[in-house]
């Protein structure tokens, strides 16, 4: 079949870089960390791939002939956010810092959003994590009519609306006057994101309709690689708004990682001489910045259930790299990703895994895939294949 996949595992981080501290990271460890304070956890498949092979993770074994070779990747981009993270994936690390604004936007932007929006008024401007922000302001947001406008450790400009107060499709237009008209030059932060709601007071839940509005590359990644040399992209899930859809042929998205995961299975036998780009959202969303390491255990199961499945529809001719964009470890004290090393786990079948030891760069995988379908390019990183 001759099919290339990169499944990322969203925000699920293998220990500290050593600029943790700079973040305010120290001690950060995702999977690590998971397993401490759960007293051990168990995934046979990702074990069995090597992945207690990477760190010490309680109830992981470390094993002889793993399945997958395996290491970590470190960041070389600055920050933690998942739009640099992907894009160092993609062979593109990225020498600037998106900006910021941990206090909330200053409000030179905030009065240009309500005047070229027609808002009216904002509520809230602040970090603050989504669930918490829409159970504080969502009585007022539905009294008044004015969207919750708030941030996180994330280079992100996130606008809250219940879908019965501001239909989807003005939320979506309000999003795309902020991504075009407001969030520009030096305040282009990373993604605008629209994050609709529904609910009642005491009740609130954030829906599946959320949209990203991001910005484009800042230069070539291997999607365009590919595209250009006529092989096929596949976008699965987040991946297409990170990439904001460019260099992808094929767009999947998806509202769940079982969602992402069957479409994972489906292309494994319904293309050839293809890549398969995939992000498995749910681990970040739900459970890394709600700190909650239960149900972050629980979402891990459910996709190491399904490892066997994605193994068997492989054959000798693919290759398959699992890992993750940053981290997020549930139990620290902070909702922001943290800033961690990333698993890497290499499986061909029929080859037993070696030790690929810590990569310098997330872009050793962009350019193992250029490598793999043998394509000139000019990508950072250094080819493992």
């Amino acid at each position: 079949m001759n099919n290339f996949f990169i499944i990322v595992i969203d925000g699920c981080g293998v220990g500290e870089l050593p600029d943790a501290e700079n973040y305010g990271d120290t001690g950060s460890n995702t999977f690590g960390n998971i397993a401490k304070v759960l007293n051990g956890i168990e995934l046979p498949n990702l074990q069995s791939l090597g992945l207690g092979n990477i760190i010490p993770i309680k109830g992981v074994d470390e094993i002889d002939n793993s399945l997958a070779s395996f290491g970590k990747l470190s960041e070389v981009s600055k920050g933690k956010d998942s739009t640099s993270g992907h894009w160092e994936i993609g062979g593109l690390p990225i020498d600037f810092d998106f900006p910021y604004y941990p206090n909330g936007f200053p409000e030179r932007i905030v009065n240009k959003f309500i005047e070229l929006t027609g808002v009216g008024g904002i509520l809230g401007n602040k970090a603050a994590s989504g669930t918490e922000i829409i159970k504080e302001l969502g009585d007022e947001h539905v009294k008044t009519g004015f969207p919750i406008i708030y941030t996180s450790g994330d280079s992100v400009f996130q606008i809250a609306a219940h879908e019965d107060i501001i239909p989807l499709k003005r939320l979506y237009e309000i999003c795309e006057i902020t991504r075009h008209k407001i969030m520009i030059g030096n305040d282009s932060v990373g993604r605008i994101i629209a994050r609709p709601f529904l609910g009642t007071s005491g009740n609130y839940k954030r829906t599946t309709n959320r949209r990203d509005f991001s910005i484009n590359p800042t230069g070539d990644t291997i999607l365009d690689v590919l595209t250009k040399n006529n092989i096929q992209t596949v976008a699965v899930g987040k991946v297409n708004d990170l990439f904001n859809y460019r260099g992808i042929k094929v767009r999947e998205k998806t509202k769940s990682n079982l969602e992402g995961i069957n479409k994972i299975i489906e292309y494994s036998s319904k293309v050839n001489n293809s890549f398969i780009f995939a992000n498995l959202v749910d681990f970040d969303v739900y459970y890394g910045h709600r700190l909650d390491p239960q149900g972050f255990y629980g979402a891990l199961q459910e996709f190491d259930n399904y490892i066997p499945e994605i193994l068997e529809k492989l054959d000798e001719s693919d290759a398959l790299i699992i890992t993750a964009d940053h981290g997020n470890d549930p139990t620290v004290a902070s909702t922001d990703h943290t800033r961690e090393y990333t698993p890497l786990l290499f499986f061909r079948k029929n080859k037993l895994g070696k030790n690929l030891g810590t990569r310098k760069t997330f872009s050793d995988i962009g350019q193992t895939v250029a490598d793999f379908f043998n394509v000139e390019n000019n990508l950072k990183g250094e080819s493992f294949l």
